[in-house]
């Protein structure tokens, strides 16, 4: 999906929930006053901030798709992540003050007014908002707009804590017992941890965060078709907002090709992923490979067996043994959850120099950036 469709379609679904919640909060805020409820009206509150999310999520929108310029040559997408934190923190602050104002009304109870009015408005809310969180959530995965998908899964959720809400009044109607203030503050706890959920998503995609596997096993098995490619590493993909990612990677290569043929080689991949993907890949690293020579490959061998006999190593690549200047050169990939990654890379670099003590021992710890 371009740009500017993206743009009209979150703008167009972002203007129909925020006419939605006015009416909801319009409706809500009535009856709430009219018959003293705390809960009703901290469920208007949390539709109010809905509405304020839907406005935000519009101005992020226009702001993410402004063309690239000197300051910012990769253009403004991210911008898109910034709104959606913003709108975390509304939803975060929406139930922390909800919260305050229940434990308030523990504490100094009202007396309530409920009628059927109260049942009707509170039913129509709950439909309503069911209707457009699934909606909204929908549009926002397919078109991949995280404060879209925030929109839609706070107000689905909005729809269920408005359950609570009716039950209180059912309740009370029946057996003339009042727990909303009760009933409010679980419709608080809720929003708190709808907030924070939505925080932590949000600030992930601000400081990075690593990219879909799915995508990234793809992109390299496309890469992995060219005959000449004998394996696909290090694939970084940075993002500059949803759908926008520009890329690096390592291939290995024959020892025997030519500068020509691994530019064109580069060419095709560039051009290929970028038609299949919209990914802009703008390096392409080269390991040059010569395991064909048997010297070389019983040395691969026995430093394949050192490196993967300890616990936590994912990945050996760019193997190169240089036999005049006696030198031998690999990167190891080393599981983030081993903890003390740099303790296991000195006992490997150890390990293969008491094995090789003649040659030159270059060993890089790499990241695991696309690792299955």
């Amino acid at each position: 999906m371009g740009k500017t469709k993206r743009e009209s379609e979150v703008i167009k679904i972002s203007i129909l929930s925020i006419i939605t919640n006015i009416l909801l909060v319009v409706a809500k805020a009535i009856i709430g006053l009219l018959s003293h409820s705390i809960a009703i009206i901290t469920d208007a509150v949390n539709n109010t901030t809905d509405a304020l999310s839907s406005i935000i999520t519009i101005v992020g929108a226009k702001y993410a798709t402004k063309s690239a310029d000197k300051e910012h040559p990769y253009g403004h997408g991210r911008a898109e992540y910034i709104s959606s934190l913003v709108v975390s923190a509304i939803v975060l602050y929406a139930g922390l003050t909800a919260l305050v104002e229940s434990v308030k009304k523990i504490a100094e109870p009202e007396d309530v007014e409920y009628n059927i009015a109260t049942v009707v408005v509170l039913v129509i809310g709950i439909i309503v908002k069911f209707i457009l969180g699934l909606f909204v959530k929908k549009r926002g995965e397919k078109i991949k707009s995280g404060a879209l998908k925030a929109s839609g899964i706070d107000a689905f959720n909005d729809g269920l804590l408005s359950i609570s809400v009716l039950v209180a009044v059912i309740v009370y109607m029946i057996f003339n017992v009042n727990i909303e203030a009760y009933v409010s503050i679980i419709v608080s706890a809720y929003i708190i941890k709808a907030g924070i959920d939505l925080v932590k998503e949000a600030i992930d995609s601000v400081i990075g965060k690593r990219a879909d596997q799915k995508l990234m096993d793809q992109i390299k098995h496309e890469i992995e078709k060219e005959k000449s490619v004998l394996g696909v590493y290090d694939l970084v993909l940075n993002d500059y907002g949803p759908d926008q990612y520009m890329g690096s990677v390592h291939i290995e290569l024959p020892s025997n090709l030519t500068v020509n043929d691994i530019d064109q080689l580069s060419r095709r991949i560039t051009k290929n992923i970028m038609q299949r993907y919209g990914i802009m890949l703008h390096t392409i690293g080269v390991y040059s490979v010569n395991k064909d020579d048997p010297e070389t490959r019983e040395v691969y061998e026995k430093i394949h067996d050192i490196v993967f006999s300890h616990q936590h190593v994912i990945e050996l690549h760019g193997f190169s043994l240089d036999k005049k200047q006696k030198s031998i050169i690999f990167d190891i990939v080393i599981d983030f959850k081993a903890g003390d990654r740099e303790k296991i890379y000195q006992e490997i670099l150890k390990a293969v120099k008491k094995e090789f003590p003649k040659y030159k021992i270059n060993i890089i710890l790499d990241i695991d950036t696309s690792v299955s």
